[in-house]
């Protein structure tokens, strides 16, 4: 029977880690006929470069109720598809599938191939396994409602359309997929970069690029808006990164996109130690480090030595003076530099702005139990289509795990 006349049981379309999570899940749960359609010649293209070529799979966040904090759009709606699906069952999903996870210092989890081609294999071997059929350069055109159920699909070049039952859409953050949302009537919250450094206006601070800091307290001021996070940070040769500084961002991408990228970054370099507290180490310094110069002695021995010259140089203080000599003006200076240091944001730093966004189909208008569109019966939605993101690529890869596994569970239900 020709492609135009038969109806085809279930379409993915979208071959990132959504799609084929949906995919296999759909497969493997009987589905008759999966077809996973990808717009590219290169599937899966996302997780190969992920994590700098290691692929941060998810992050050893075990409790829903935890790992819903790690996302700031979709944190309280998240709670339900996570009670279902979450970070042990993708660790064990995996796992299944002869990909082993490492947890690193920071929560973070890789391969313990520590390579993206570990998952991509993975996720590829699987799909074949449980009789997907993969479709690369098929992207997906028009989507069209049938009156008496299921869809008619275009496809870029295709002759005639083609008719299905179900249709998952996890195209990722390609405006495509947005397209075709809002034409079958649902609502599209705006994307805007989500996860991406700052540029100051701090010069001093720029000349001390490779420095890497923790723990430092930030604070950024949006208009009226406050957001704070601590963590470690990274001075660059632009400005500001590391991970403190992205889940920032995160939590503030719309406000900042509104404010066109213009706001303060205030830092506490001491990570938030007790303003009474720092007085009374830097009068201790000065008692029990009375002849050493301040340069060589740190009353904050975690902070790294290029970063307190610098600091005390803000401060007016010259690194070869005694402590002794430390009057109780330069101990001010000195307080107001370590806990108020602030700078001008004057836009957004070169790097990962594309990554990740925030924004995508509202969540209202989906049954998070089972992915499925509250408008059109047989219609599901995965991964970064959604108005869902997080403060880490794992973060945003186990949402997609999750959305991908509920709705491939429904779609072959």
């Amino acid at each position: 029977m020709p492609d135009s006349q038969r109806e085809l049981p279930l379409v993915v379309a979208g071959g990132g880690a959504a799609g084929f999570m949906a995919a296999i899940t759909a497969a493997e749960a009987g589905a008759p006929q999966v077809e996973l359609w990808e717009a590219t010649a290169d599937p899966l293209a996302k997780v190969r470069i992920s994590g700098g070529g290691r692929c941060n799979l998810t992050n050893a966040c075990w409790d829903p109720a935890e790992l819903v904090g790690n996302y700031p759009r979709g944190s309280r709606p998240l709670r339900g598809p996570f009670s279902r699906f979450a970070t042990g069952d993708a660790v064990a999903w995996f796992a299944e599938r002869g990909v082993e996870l490492v947890e690193e210092g920071d929560g973070r989890m890789f391969p313990v191939s520590n390579s993206s081609a570990t998952v991509v294999e993975a996720l590829s071997r699987a799909a074949a396994a449980a009789g997907v059929l993969l479709r690369p350069q098929w992207a997906l055109q028009a989507v069209t409602p049938r009156p008496g159920g299921g869809f008619l699909l275009q496809r870029r070049g295709g002759s005639s359309p083609l008719a299905c039952r179900r249709l998952v859409l996890a195209t990722g953050g390609h405006p495509s997929g947005r397209r075709l949302a809002e034409a079958l009537g649902h609502s599209v919250v705006p994307p805007v970069p989500s996860l991406f450094t700052l540029r100051l206006q701090a010069p001093w601070l720029q000349e001390l690029a490779g420095v890497s800091q923790a723990p430092v307290a930030l604070e950024l001021q949006v208009g009226e808006e406050r957001f704070r996070q601590t963590g470690i940070v990274l001075i660059t040769h632009w400005g500001i990164s590391g991970p403190a500084l992205l889940r920032l961002t995160a939590f503030a991408a719309r406000a900042l996109h509104g404010a066109g990228y213009r706001a303060e970054l205030r830092l506490d370099w001491t990570g938030g130690l007790a303003p009474e507290a720092l007085q009374e180490q830097l009068r201790q310094a000065r008692r029990q480090l009375a002849r050493r110069q301040l340069g060589n002695g740190r009353p904050l021995e975690q902070l790294k030595r290029r970063l307190w010259v610098a600091l005390l140089a803000q401060a007016e203080l010259n690194p070869s003076q005694p402590w002794a000599e430390l009057t109780r003006q330069g101990e001010q200076r000195l307080l107001e530099v370590l806990q108020r240091s602030h700078y001008p944001v004057t836009g957004r730093g070169p790097f990962g702005e594309e990554f990740v966004t925030a924004g995508g189909v509202a969540l209202g208008e989906v049954n998070l139990a089972s992915m499925e569109s509250r408008l059109w019966p047989g219609l599901y939605f995965a991964g970064e289509l959604l108005d869902v993101d997080g403060v880490t690529g794992g973060f945003n890869f186990q949402h997609c795990w999750t959305s991908g596994w509920l709705a491939g569970t429904a779609a072959a239900a």
